[in-house]
């Protein structure tokens, strides 16, 4: 047994699921973006108990680090940090932008196409990336202005699927033939545990006390901030 909890706050979606390995044991989350800092801890305690399980049992704890809402991701990350300390315990991250392509592809098993997750940002932009059907990086994270050009060469490709909260504004834009949208897929927690489990797997802990979000804006800024 390997039971890792996953936190995904990076959106309006306030999410915990308990996976043991890569198996979905408990879901619990809430859809209000200002309901983060008072329902987290809550739902954490919901979750550990449907499973009948105590904090203490925890392998790992696994947060959604970013791109997304700058005060969603510091509730987040400060609460995962937390327990990760306390429990003493390795902290795990996932780009927020491949927990949505795995929330895709766990509603859609087997599913071969190319996967666009855009979570929203302000006008028409949005934080996108692109993944293959196992959710492997083929373009990486970015601030994107959208326009009908938008991942116009990589739709003379492939067909690509546009999912998250982002998607739904960019549709009346990105008009390419190869384009699919599909809506209801969010940011979940639920999309995090196969991702989760391969990095605990591989020893691949973050440094629990220097780990901050991954903001996107601070890399696109006229300054860096260093991570």
């Amino acid at each position: 047994m390997a039971f890792i909890l996953c936190i995904d706050t990076a959106t309006e979606v306030c999410s915990v699921a308990l996976f043991d390995k890569n198996k979905l044991l408990v879901l619990n989350e809430i859809t209000d973006g200002n309901m983060h800092a008072s329902a987290l801890t809550g739902l954490v305690e919901k979750t550990m108990s449907e499973a009948n399980l105590t904090l203490k049992q925890l392998n790992a704890i696994c947060i959604s680090k970013g791109p997304g809402s700058y005060t969603g991701l510091r509730v987040g990350v400060s609460t995962a940090k937390g327990l990760c300390y306390g429990l003493n315990i390795p902290l795990l991250s996932v780009n927020t932008l491949q927990g949505i392509a795995g929330v895709y592809m766990q509603q859609n098993p087997g599913n071969t196409f190319i996967v666009c997750p855009m979570i929203d940002a302000r006008r028409m932009e949005v934080y996108a990336a692109i993944f293959d059907s196992r959710l492997q990086e083929l373009k990486p994270t970015e601030a994107v202005i959208i326009s009908e050009q938008s991942f116009v060469d990589e739709l003379n490709e492939q067909q690509i699927v546009f999912i998250g909260n982002g998607a739904a504004k960019c549709k009346s834009t990105i008009t390419h033939p190869q384009a699919i949208f599909i809506d209801g897929i969010q940011c979940s927690a639920a999309g995090l545990g196969e991702l989760a489990y391969q990095k605990y797997s591989e020893n691949s802990f973050e440094d629990t006390a220097y780990f901050e979000p991954f903001y996107l804006k601070d890399f696109v800024g006229t300054e860096s901030k260093k991570k």
